[in-house]
């Protein structure tokens, strides 16, 4: 596989290195009226800085500051729209346009761009499609980092909703903070007296999921619980119910609560206890990870992801990144609640 390239230096490295703010760096490059109010001690340091980075001013960024069509996109990588209304992604949807249309920004939504597989990418026969606009959001479970690694490297302004890790890239994301949320349910279900525990997956292994996974054993390791968690997935070969070795050993006893990574996993785990006469949550609380629609959170203790305001936070990182095409987006972590159902109660004992 060809080596992506060395991305070139922008005016955020030279802010980090000197220790000044960016506007500080963009004045002193610019030779604007403003920069001759920035100290010399500072001036000399932006300069050293730029002189070490090898920093040469794009010309490009310049052109798409006064070139702009007031249009963002919104690309997921793979089909949400269809169902968007009882889809998980359709609040984050919601706080997109509104904040978009607050700002005076249209949308373009992508959704040409499938191949065989199903996937959505973001290039088609080399050419970047989401240039159209001047920046995107980008979301989906099924994301492309090669396509996330060569933005990265055109300098193409993006947001990415959920944390991505992409090798030598620092890919500017929204992302709810699966870890500590996950991290607070174990502490809630301990207050409820249940010491024995268990971690219900699917087979996905993308951040968000290994961010919740950690949480929960870093939980139970703190709080000296005794996690009984199966190595491999519990779900059936057509992945439609749980096995039922593992209900049999669940049934059996000793765990009194169940974490479940997603609501139909939730699904099956309670039809499987109804087999075999156990109540949620009179013999095990459960709690839901990630619970689609005010009717599940109604129904199951539930991780609350607040969604409208990430699609929200998305535009604004968005905005900020066209109005300066040359800076580097921090991602930001937003806290995650829980919403009390009616699928915890206290611990009993089972033998």
């Amino acid at each position: 596989m060809a080596r992506r390239r060395e991305r070139a230096p922008r005016q955020a490295d030279v802010a980090r290195l000197a220790g000044v703010s960016q506007s500080a760096v963009s004045r002193v490059i610019a030779s604007d009226a403003e920069s001759a109010r920035i100290p010399e001690e500072t001036r000399r340091r932006i300069l050293q800085a730029v002189k070490e980075l090898g920093y040469v001013p794009n010309p490009s960024a310049r052109s798409l500051r006064k070139k702009r069509n007031k249009l963002l996109g919104v690309h997921t990588f793979e089909p949400v729209f269809p169902h968007a209304r009882e889809s998980f992604y359709f609040e984050f949807l919601l706080g997109i346009e509104e904040r978009a249309e607050e700002l005076g920004y249209d949308l373009v939504l992508f959704t040409s761009t499938g191949t065989s597989d199903g996937r959505r990418r973001v290039y088609r026969d080399g050419v970047n499609r989401l240039n159209l606009a001047d920046g995107s959001v980008l979301l989906g479970a099924l994301t492309d980092k090669n396509d996330l690694a060569r933005l990265w490297d055109e300098g193409y302004p993006f947001v990415h909703i959920g944390r991505r890790e992409v090798p030598g890239a620092e890919i500017p994301c929204i992302v709810p903070d699966y870890f500590g949320v996950t991290g607070d349910i174990v502490e809630m279900l301990a207050r409820h007296g249940h010491r024995h525990l268990t971690y219900l997956h699917g087979t996905l292994g993308m951040e968000a999921y290994e961010d919740r996974r950690r949480g929960y054993v870093d939980a139970v390791r703190k709080l000296g619980l005794e996690d009984r968690s199966s190595a491999g997935s519990a779900l059936s070969e057509d992945k439609t119910s749980l096995l039922a070795s593992w209900l049999d050993e669940l049934a059996a006893g000793p765990v009194t609560a169940v974490v479940a990574e997603s609501e139909p996993l939730a699904e099956m785990l309670l039809a499987g206890l109804d087999a075999r006469e156990l109540r949620v949550p009179d013999d095990v609380s459960v709690v839901v990870l990630e619970a689609v629609g005010p009717e599940a959170r109604q129904r199951w203790h539930a991780l609350h992801i607040p969604r409208k305001e990430i699609g929200r936070m998305a535009i604004d990182a968005l905005v900020e990144l066209v109005d300066d095409p040359e800076g580097q987006g921090a991602s930001v972590v937003v806290p995650c609640s829980i919403v009390e159902g009616a699928t915890v109660a206290a611990a009993r004992e089972r033998r």
